[in-house]
Parts: structure tokens; sequence; C-alpha cells
């Protein structure tokens, strides 16, 4: 039995309210169109879809307009510590065939076949823009989105942009290693203020990181401006190859999570094994009723195998995509 085969048959029983698991990164999952009887997210959710009560229209997703290429290089150089990713067991650009690593790289490949269309799959409209973000803090949405980054960042045919979207409660640049001032926000504030001017260019090859910024007390309500409107068209069609991933708020801290969705051509959903309540999922995807494009990833899974060891217990949830009746 595969372990895909396995994760499904363990996938409802780690979703058990306020119970408490091992705490450990695991993710992994199916290609994009291997379904088997019952994919994991159709299995997984059941439960949540019976119980849903549809929420009123949200905003309409944003369609994303093509205004042709231009050019824009950060200025900035930053040094990522791989030492501290390297503690922290995430992916790194010498992780080889780690664990971690593994887990990510079937992670990242229906990702990059809906943003591209590669292996004949179907190409998603805006499928270079994928958001990140979890029903509550602290279930491994920053871990994941980072992890993601720098997996993606070692295509040979793809960049990646790695966005800190978190502008409320911002860890990517912690966790990296990085320091700035200005980011997301100041740009947003400030249509003079040159894109360029606050990308970091890190060490790691094809990894550019756009900081959050200074916090504000109205950040939701700038996030649904127009002027983040042209942001993300312009960031989105800029470069052919590249992939923006933004580390979001999660759902039901903060109305950001909510607005930066209607942008977003994929959504990674991230839930803690044995913690999140399922009644914190099923609120949580509410949120996102007008994303057809969400996949499951399943974080901090005990593997059960020996010495404590965590893993692959079931990471992914297959990108045999969970679908929000229209």
């Amino acid at each position: 039995m595969s372990i895909i085969e396995r994760a499904v048959g363990r996938i409802a029983s780690t979703l058990t309210p306020n119970s408490r698991g091992p705490e450990s990164a695991a993710a992994s999952m199916e290609g994009p169109r291997e379904r088997g009887t019952r994919n994991l997210i159709e299995e997984s959710i059941d439960r949540i879809e019976a119980s849903f009560d549809r929420p009123g229209k949200r905003p309409s997703r944003m369609q994303i307009e093509d205004d042709g290429p231009a050019t824009v290089v950060g200025s900035q150089q930053g040094d990522v510590d791989i030492g501290r990713l390297k503690e922290m067991g995430a992916v790194t650009p010498d992780s080889g065939r780690s664990k971690v690593a593994e887990e990510y790289r079937l992670i990242k490949r229906p990702l990059l076949a809906n943003a591209f269309g590669h292996g004949g799959a179907e190409r998603v409209r805006n499928g270079n823009l994928i958001m990140v973000t979890s029903s509550l803090p602290g279930e491994g949405k920053t871990f994941t989105a980072i992890n993601l980054a720098i997996s993606m960042a070692t295509e040979l045919e793809h960049t990646v942009l790695l966005v800190d979207a978190d502008v409320s409660k911002s860890t990517v640049m912690r966790y990296l290693g990085l320091n700035a001032k200005r980011g997301l926000i100041d740009v947003l504030q400030n249509p003079d203020l040159p894109l360029s001017d606050v990308l970091i260019k890190t060490n790691i090859a094809k990894l550019t990181v756009l900081p959050a910024g200074d916090s504000i007390s109205h950040a939701t309500e700038l996030l649904a401006s127009s002027s983040m409107k042209h942001f993300v068209r312009d960031i989105a069609s800029r470069y052919p190859d590249r992939i923006i991933i933004f580390d979001s708020p999660p759902l039901l801290s903060t109305s950001e999570a909510s607005v930066l969705a209607t942008y977003m051509g994929q959504v990674v959903f991230v839930v803690e094994a044995e913690r999140t309540p399922q009644d914190a999922i099923t609120d949580a995807l509410a949120h996102l009723a007008d994303c057809e494009h969400i996949g499951l990833v399943l974080n901090k899974v005990a593997s059960g195998g020996s010495g404590g060891d965590y893993g692959y217990g079931y990471g992914y949830g297959g990108y045999g995509e969970y679908a929000p009746e229209q």
C-alpha cells in the first residue's frame, strides 16, 4: 500500500477536534490527476461540506489582465540564514533527497502543473499566484510557504517571489534571517516607490522576497484597494516563468486573508493534524467559497515510525481539489 493510500485512510482520524498531536512538519501529495476511488480532499471534506451553510455572495475572484512583461531587479541583497533553516528542519538549497525536500517536491508538482500547464494539465487562470493560509495561527502556514518557495526556487525553469502578506503579524523575515524596513504596505501606500527598492534578492538562486513592511490599522482596506489590484496584475505578468507565493494571515484571525484570496489562482490550505478543530476548518473554507483550486496540507503528522520519527504521515491533500458549490 502506497503512502498516499495510507494517508487517505488516516486523514479522518487526524482531524479530531481539540486534540493535540506531536509537532513536526510533514507534507506529501498525489500527482495533479491521480485520483483513486476517492481522493483525499473529497474524503476529508465530505463531512465539512455536509455541514456548510452557504455564505452570502463574496467578492468575485480577480481577473488579472496581462499588460505585458516589464523589467525589474531587486536593488537590495540579503543572505538567507541557511543554518537556521536547517535547524528548523526546513527545505534548503542543498537538502538533496532529504525527507522534507521530497515531501515538498510532491507538494509543488501539481501547483506548477496548474500554473504553467505542465504534463498536459490545463493551465489555471492566475495559477502562478498561490496563497498559503490556515484556519488559525500556529498551524505551520509560514513554514509551509517558505519551504514551498525554496523548493520551487530549485526548479530549472522557474523563479520565485515570496511575498510576506501577513502584514499584521509578519514572521517570514525572522525565519529567513533577513532585515528590511519597507515592503508590500509601503509600495501600496506610495505609488512613487519603485517595487525594485523593496524587493530583496537572496543568496538562494531564483528566490526573491518582498517583506510585509510596516503594520497599519487599515490593512484590509489597503489590500482591497485599486493599488493592490494593480500590484497583483503587475507581478503576475512581469515574468512568464515566475511563481508568486503569498504567506497570508490565518483566515479566522483577520479579514485580510479573505481579501487576498480573491486575487489568487490557487490556495494551499494548511491544517495542523490532531489539533485543528473541525468546525474551524468548516468556517475557514467558507471564506474560500469562490476559490476553485484549493489544496490541503496536513501538517505536523506523526509517521508512525520508530524513535518518534515524523514525516510522511500525510502532508499534502492531493490536488484532487476541493471545489465549493457555486
